[in-house]
């Protein structure tokens, strides 16, 4: 019974932030006992000193050698899609569909190619890791499509600082000090910049040797859109390139374009060497080992696109080439429920708080059957969206750079700074869904290829804490759902929501800790915003 009574006593003493208990070492719950706050602060940190040392890697420091093994960091934009950077450097998890991805490893890379007596070229990457050559699909029969026999760099080390990842290389045979920089928008209460489907990779090289160095960077990417049997084409983009794919009448989803481009005067090819096997990216390798830059015009159907940035660096100078990506899938074969309308709420609609009464998407009409981005609402199409990536580059990093700096110095203890970072990442991830008219609607986790369990469900989302107080608009819209559509005038809510979200049908029993959460988190939604008119909306609902 005493020990019972210490930990309540321990509970109540110990708040790190708004962290739950479930961020605590176990064994601070045997041990806390009955100690002043002060002194059990010390126990804690004790222990996680003690923890740092039983483990290989300490908590905020960066991956290398078998810590490297299984990064994956995921960009991209809140409901928009994502692709991960790998710890090596490379790209995987494309999931750009508007559903998860996982095992999408696109044939896509940078490479440099040194010249001097004797060119030397390296892809932009760390080295393949084992597990990747043996035991994965295909690769038993030479891992086809893909570009592991490509040499690269001897080494990589990978620090996060979410929303920002860098990557150090090492090769010997490369005269550079060479960095990678992946990132994408993350600014808190600025959920449509944070929406956006794009992402980054800067390519930083030094000259720390006393001669002139003369290189040719390059960005390569098979047309990896391609899916359903269609064809694809390759389109002009100024300085890159776009990957795309049309839809059909039956399939409008499988419509995608993909953008590839730099800020720097870049040569394009593109339209790789058609063949067979590993034909065009033998050819687009001879290319950069050779040092040489190629440019073609577009042709039906190409197999891919390369992008070629030829460069000087004097002793000791620094040179950055910026790469930028951005994708448009703007429809999906995704729905989920049957709508149906409550004739007894029916004259009450008009209690529903709209998108645009709590700050998201003014527009409002949202008549198609299955789910529609939000970011198909703000772009026309590809090259709207990688215009306005382009252009708001570096005020979208500046912002994003302030939330870095802001979490990172925190003071709560490395373990729970980590903890937090790396659950942050989720939101980046296709678990998150924004709908066309702004609100937000989510899985309970991926799948291989699809989502798992949906509806955002209450008594799972109940526990989130991130979005309500980054993104307060977004969590507003959650209740919205919950109280409109689906609750009925009898006042049983449906703890999962269609997609697109419309009224629920009420045929299964409600979940009574989802249902009273979202009585508590009305009243937290309101200390957040201080919305009034949007509180007493809620008690009308």
């Amino acid at each position: 019974m005493k020990n019972n009574d210490n930990r309540r006593s321990f509970i109540k003493k110990i708040t790190i932030g708004g962290i739950g208990l479930t961020a605590m070492p176990s064994v601070m719950m045997a041990e806390a006992g009955s100690d002043t706050p002060d002194k059990v602060n010390e126990t804690l940190q004790a222990s996680l000193k003690q923890d740092e040392k039983n483990i290989k890697r300490a908590y905020n420091t960066s991956y290398k050698n078998e810590n490297l093994r299984r990064v994956a960091f995921p960009i991209g934009g809140l409901g928009s899609g994502m692709f991960c950077l790998e710890g090596s450097g490379a790209i995987s998890h494309m999931s750009i569909r508007n559903r998860p991805e996982i095992f999408h490893e696109p044939n896509m890379f940078a490479a440099i190619a040194v010249k001097g007596k004797q060119t030397v070229a390296r892809v932009l990457e760390g080295p393949i890791e084992e597990w990747k050559m043996f035991g994965q699909r295909g690769t038993g029969n030479g891992a086809s499509g893909s570009n592991y026999g490509l040499p690269r760099f001897n080494s990589a080390v990978f620090t996060d600082r979410f929303p920002f990842a860098t990557i150090d290389l090492e090769e010997k045979d490369i005269p550079l000090t060479t960095q990678i920089l992946g990132w994408s928008p993350f600014i808190p209460t600025d959920e449509d910049n944070s929406s956006l489907p794009a992402g980054a990779l800067e390519y930083k090289f030094t000259n720390n040797t006393s001669e002139t160095i003369e290189a040719v960077f390059s960005y390569n990417a098979r047309n990896f859109v391609l899916q359903g049997g269609q064809k694809g084409a390759i389109k002009k983009l100024s300085n890159g390139f776009i990957l795309s794919q049309e839809g059909t009448t039956e399939k409008p989803h499988l419509k995608t374009d993909f953008a590839i481009f730099t800020h720097e005067p870049a040569t394009v090819d593109y339209c790789w060497f058609r063949g067979g096997w590993f034909d065009p990216l033998t050819m687009v390798w001879n290319t950069i080992k050779e040092g040489k830059v190629k440019a073609q015009e577009p042709d039906s159907d190409a197999p891919g696109a390369s992008l070629f940035v030829p460069f000087k660096l004097n002793a000791g100078e620094q040179k950055t080439i910026r790469l930028m990506m951005a994708w448009y899938v703007p429809d999906s074969d995704l729905h989920i429920g049957d709508v149906v309308v409550d004739p007894k709420k029916a004259e009450s609609a008009d209690c529903c708080v709209t998108p645009y009464a709590i700050g998201l998407e003014e527009k409002s009409t949202y008549n198609d059957r299955n789910y529609k981005p939000w970011y198909s609402s703000k772009f026309k199409g590809i090259e709207e969206a990688a215009t306005y990536w382009k252009d708001n580059y570096e005020e979208l990093q500046k912002k994003s750079a302030i939330f870095r700096d802001a979490f990172y110095s925190s003071t709560l203890p490395p373990a729970v700074v980590e903890a937090v970072a790396a659950n942050l990442t989720i939101l980046k991830s296709p678990t998150v869904l924004r709908q066309y008219d702004g609100r937000l609607w989510s899985w309970e986790g991926c799948g291989d290829d699809g989502g798992c369990c949906h509806g955002s469900c209450t008594h799972v989302w109940n526990y989130a804490q991130a979005i309500p107080h980054l993104f307060p608009s977004l969590e507003r819209s959650l209740r919205t759902t919950e109280f409109c559509e689906n609750q009925n005038f009898e006042g049983h809510q449906q703890f999962r929501a269609n997609m697109p979200i419309s009224p629920a049908k009420h045929d299964f029993h409600a979940a009574a800790d989802g249902q009273l959460g979202g009585i508590m988190k009305v009243y937290r939604e309101w200390r957040i915003s201080g919305d009034a008119i949007w509180l007493k909306k809620c008690i009308q609902w």
